[in-house]
């Protein structure tokens, strides 16, 4: 049997809130920012929640 291939970029990826909810981080502030507006770059700096159809995935993924 192969070996298991671990899941540690996900569980650096999430955070499980007390609730039970998923954080995650935005996507598109990681290059080329120069282009993107200050507003911009501000609104993608906070973290997000998970929706409740992709929560299941992640969930599963992180053995929750």
């Amino acid at each position: 049997m192969p070996k298991m291939k671990s899941r540690r970029r996900a569980l650096k990826s999430y955070k499980v809130t007390a609730s039970g909810k998923i954080k995650r981080r935005k996507a598109f502030r990681s290059h080329i920012l120069t282009s993107k507006t200050t507003k911009r770059k501000r609104h993608l700096r906070k973290a997000t929640l998970v929706s409740e159809t992709e929560a299941y995935k992640v969930k599963r993924f992180l053995l929750v």
